[in-house]
């Protein structure tokens, strides 16, 4: 591996490439500085130019039957054009082991790739479940194989503070921790007093540098989350005289048990106050101490502040609101949140950093300098760049991880769908805005269902590629059946570095309609081409020697179980489902 550049972060790539090829060959593959005019074949050469096409992150790696060479403007092209490389080497260089009698070779090419948008995020909620420093390594070293180059930490919400402020003790050895429990979050019943409270954990100050630095040297920006008004019941429970409610001494960091009443819509109606008292100075000063020492830790330019699905039930019933209302001549509770908004913004500029917010933030009137990270759909975003402030998109519909990947009877029970064909829809500049004032995109990954890694792979892969190239790739060259067959090729990349992921993708999806009042009609497809569907009613294991999907299906008159299989080329492929006929009636009676 030669090198012609004596910058730090150039020697820093070809290390990395000398440490992966090393230990997959198994002998050393040295790194070594060479003049750009030597000649050197056999060797992988990394050289900074000058190239205006591809901007500051692009990389052109060209392949010959002499060698090979990455060249960039900058040191992060070179690393991108070395996960090129990685792809187009055989699966084995993902391997956690040496491996021997394997032939290294690359397809001779020529690659000139750049990316569309400068921000490619990736959210990782590490507040619901607690993910430890070396597991959120592990995300990073997972997320620049697909050159995503932002990670956006959600450090705080209702079940867990997991950072360090120094001179708020109780923020961490008080907010850090709950009750575990398991099943089905949002309706676990609620922790007794003498449960533990020992689940959980946090970030000290040393390991907020250290990853911060991990992600530098992998060219990666963090982007640090505190969540506030709403979501801030571990801040709350840490410090009760941040509420507004009487009685906040008397809540406890979240478990999962039901805390909000979502009957109503958004925002959702609180039964438990879990926000921050915007009419209470305490709440500034506390704030001004939080975002001074995280100002101070994340080098990012930007704080991301939350400020979604704020209940104010508990505002309405607050003396001390009613009289901020009056003092500002504030007329509703949008504008309650407003003025706090503002406040806020003001806090974080004064820390020398952007003010960023979820788009719940535009309502009663959005802060001066806001950038706006819209979810609720695109609709956020669209209002926030028509009003000339800068847009990160990250839509539910599109961009939501934690949502299942599949059919509801085979995934972990979560309220919302995303396949893979869906993910690959987004499009981050709706037509009707100005380009100039969409920074990018960024898919999300809440954990309030995501205990460990494992499953946090499951639910990240494959969509998250998705994501990466509808905010790498040019609009005009993306294609859905190029993607799914190059998704594919990564399956075996990810079983050769011990990587889990979810095979959704070779599922059918299930549609039923009514054929009458006794009847319904069952259709089955799949998302990608070249599968076989089989099928049983009689509650043994289809094959491919069982009945083939041709076209619709009549459950026969008693049958209370359909069981479907699909086969490529003669092999099964996907898993076997056992779909309940009862919600094959249900869901028909809901599409009607």
């Amino acid at each position: 591996i030669h090198i012609s550049s004596n910058d730090a972060s150039v020697k820093r790539v070809g290390d990395f490439l000398s440490k992966r090829l090393s230990f997959v060959m198994g002998h050393n593959m040295p790194v070594s500085n060479i003049s750009m005019k030597q000649s050197e074949n056999n060797s992988i050469r990394l050289s900074l130019i000058k190239d205006a096409t591809i901007g500051d992150e692009g990389y052109k790696l060209n392949v010959t039957k002499n060698g090979i060479s990455i060249s960039a403007n900058k040191p992060a092209g070179l690393f991108y054009g070395m996960q090129t490389l990685f792809q187009l080497m055989p699966k084995e260089v993902e391997e956690t082991k040496f491996t021997k009698d394997i032939k290294w070779e690359v397809p001779v090419c020529n690659v000139t790739d750049y990316p569309r948008f400068g921000w490619r995020g990736l959210m990782f909620d590490v507040s619901r479940h607690f993910f430890t420093k070396d597991e959120v390594k592990e995300f990073i070293d997972q997320m620049v194989k697909y050159k995503y180059n932002l990670l956006h930490l959600h450090l705080t919400d209702d079940e867990g503070w997991r950072i360090e402020i120094k001179g708020l003790p109780r923020l961490t050895e008080v907010g850090a921790w709950n009750v575990k429990k398991v099943g089905y979050f949002g309706t676990f019943s609620p922790p007794t007093p003498y449960e533990p409270r020992t689940y959980g954990g946090f970030y000290t100050q040393d390991d907020i540098r250290e990853l911060v630095k991990y992600a530098q040297d992998r060219f990666v920006n963090i982007l640090p989350e505190i969540d506030v008004p709403g979501h801030s019941l571990a801040a709350v429970v840490s410090y009760p005289e941040l509420s507004c409610t009487p009685g906040a001494d008397k809540y406890h960091v979240r478990s999962g048990e039901e805390i909000m009443d979502w009957s109503h819509g958004q925002p959702p109606v609180a039964l438990v106050d879990n926000t921050l008292c915007p009419a209470n100075e305490k709440v500034y000063e506390f704030l001004d101490k939080v975002m001074t020492q995280v100002a101070q830790l994340f080098p990012f330019p930007y704080i991301h502040v939350g400020g979604d699905e704020c209940p104010k039930n508990f505002w309405e019933k607050s003396d001390s609101i009613k009289a901020l209302m009056q003092r500002e001549g504030l007329k509703n509770m949008d504008e309650v949140q407003s003025y706090f908004e503002k406040r806020l913004e003001k806090i974080v500029e004064s820390k020398g950093k952007k003010f960023m917010g979820w788009d719940e933030i535009l309502q009663g009137g959005l802060a001066p300098s806001a950038t706006v990270m819209s979810w609720r759909g695109m609709a956020g975003g669209i209002e926030a760049a028509k009003m000339k402030h800068d847009v990160v998109m990250s839509p539910t519909d599109y961009a939501y991880l934690d949502y299942m990947q599949g059919d509801p009877v085979i995934e972990p029970h979560v309220y919302a769908t995303l396949r893979l064909k869906k993910a690959y829809q987004f499009e981050p500049v709706p037509d009707s805005v100005d380009p100039k004032y969409i920074l990018g995109g960024q898919a999300n990954l809440w954990t309030e269902q995501v205990y460990n890694m494992r499953h946090m792979e499951y639910m990240v892969w494959p969509r998250a590629m998705a994501i990466s190239e509808a905010v790498w790739s040019p609009k005009d060259k993306r294609n859905w059946n190029d993607f799914a067959g190059r998704v594919e090729t990564q399956f075996p990349r990810f079983d050769e570095a011990e990587v889990k992921y979810a095979p959704s993708m070779y599922d059918p999806i299930f549609t039923s309609s009514r054929v009458d009042s006794n009847h319904i009609k069952i259709e089955l497809s799949t998302e990608i081409n070249g599968l076989d569907i089989y099928y049983s009613f009689d509650n043994s294991f289809p094959d491919n020697f069982y009945p083939k999907y041709t076209s619709p299906l009549i459950p026969p008159e008693d049958a209370v179980m359909l069981k479907v299989i699909t086969y490529r080329n003669g092999k099964p492929i996907g898993r076997m489902i056992s779909m309940p006929i009862k919600e094959m009636e249900k869901r028909a009676d809901e599409n009607k």
